[in-house]
């Protein structure tokens, strides 16, 4: 008997899910199941490989102990999910954070697989993360669980098999100490392990700051196309880290007025527009916008009332939603976070004519900029900032066009259309790849 989807879930039907799932709470996971399903009745004949969508490769749970600074021993539980590899190896980043699960985990993988073949770079989708609030670690009680996890994940990771990258939490230092790890492990240095690293063991110019260019560039292009002036516009960011700080910095640059900040300390505003060089300088020193000068300090919830004409969630997943999404005022949403709206949220923002430029076209510098660190390793020879940025922009263009031809042609979200354009292409390469054995 074939399945179909379920009338009320809107899913596969309950029975097909994996059984390590709990039907009544999918999380992140089943916002991600029903934006398969919105695209498969454009995908023609390749639907008929479309279940390969919904169902991780393979899934890594590990047990992370670490003996702590007083000599007590701790445990962390570790995660690393690749979703799909039919394209290349797996690619995406690690997150340390207390409320990581596996389902927001196996979410973030699949989106990498959609990422990845909406910029067309020859990877797959994978991510991961330790469920840990890394604040509460000393230095050195952080590198021991950062090399612990990497060895504990190493028999499937690999230059050739998945490449992490810095995500929540996880910074150039992570990396190194997870590379230099992966390296003792195998007995031979290998910088392609990992994107992310510090210039001095393989990394690349542009890299830290690609993400946020990458949520400009798009923003820029999607502007054009509605008519919307770059310069004078009004701009909301949620979360200052380096997507939203650099993203912030470019659009003020442009012209535009950052009129409100949001991070984990607080919200901060001001009419007239943000100083961003000197709010980016206080967050530096004190690790949030809470309490920087010459502005307006909100309270959380009224974020969403903030009138703007960009706004760009670059924080969690899951922070727009449909009891906000009716508050938002602005013209255009850039999802510079992963997963940022949910699927219902998406709907109303639809209903309202604000367009919504998706986490899988719109953050995707930072794994386009990965790609050449990895290139770049694999020659060792490396290329100036310069031709990384244009290189970058190009790609983000093309691939904007790309999937705002196909928006405009079946008259879809830029979401279902991003959806359309990878997922093409990688149940294409699947189909012809064929199953083994």
């Amino acid at each position: 008997m074939r399945s179909s989807p379920d009338p009320i879930h809107g899913l596969t039907p309950l029975h097909a899910l994996p059984s390590y799932l709990h039907a009544d709470d999918l999380g992140p996971w089943g916002n991600y199941l029903q934006q398969v399903d919105r695209v498969i009745p454009h995908l023609g004949h390749l639907a008929r490989w479309a279940e390969t969508l919904k169902r991780p490769k393979r899934i890594l749970i590990v047990d992370v102990p670490i003996q702590m600074d007083d000599g007590s021993v701790a445990h962390f539980e570790g995660y690393r999910v690749q979703h799909n590899v039919s394209r290349g190896p797996g690619k995406g980043g690690v997150r340390f954070h207390q409320d990581v699960t596996l389902s927001e985990v196996m979410a973030l993988s699949a989106w990498m697989s959609i990422k990845n073949a909406a910029v067309n770079v020859p990877y797959g989708g994978a991510k991961g993360g330790i469920r840990v609030d890394p604040k509460k670690l000393s230095l050195g009680e952080l590198e021991r669980m950062t090399r612990r996890y990497t060895s504990e994940i190493g028999i499937i990771i690999g230059p050739n098999k998945d490449i992490p990258a810095p995500d929540v939490n996880t910074n150039e230092q992570i990396m190194a100490w997870m590379m230099d790890t992966y390296s003792m492990n195998t007995g031979t240095t290998t910088t392609g392990v990992v994107t992310g690293k510090p210039l001095d063991l393989g990394g690349s110019l542009g890299r830290r700051e690609a993400t946020g260019r990458g949520v400009f560039t798009v923003g820029q292009e999607a502007a054009r196309r509605i008519g919307l002036e770059i310069s004078g516009a009004r701009v909301a960011i949620q979360g200052f880290g380096n997507v939203g700080g650099i993203c912030g910095k470019l659009f003020a640059q442009a012209g535009a007025r950052v009129v409100a900040v949001q991070d984990h300390g607080g919200t901060v505003y001001r009419e007239a527009g943000l100083d961003v060089p000197a709010l980016l300088s206080h967050v530096a020193e004190n690790g949030s916008v809470a309490g920087f000068a010459a502005c307006e300090s909100l309270a959380a919830d009224q974020f969403w009332d903030v009138e703007c004409e960009i706004l760009i969630p670059a924080a969690l997943e899951q922070q727009i939603t449909a009891a906000n999404a009716g508050r938002i005022k602005a013209r255009m949403v850039i999802e510079g976070a992963n997963g940022p709206t949910t699927p219902a949220a998406d709907d109303l923002l639809h209903e309202r004519n604000i367009l919504v430029v998706p986490d899988v076209i719109a953050n995707a510098g930072g794994v386009t900029v990965s790609y050449f660190e990895w290139v770049q390793d694999f020659s060792s020879f490396f290329w100036d900032e310069s031709d990384i940025n244009q290189r970058l922009e190009k790609i983000m263009r093309d691939a904007f066009a790309s999937v705002w031809t196909v928006a405009q042609d079946r008259q879809v979200s830029l979401r279902t259309a991003t959806f359309i354009v990878a997922c093409r292409r990688i149940l294409h390469t699947r189909e012809l790849r064929g199953l083994y054995p």
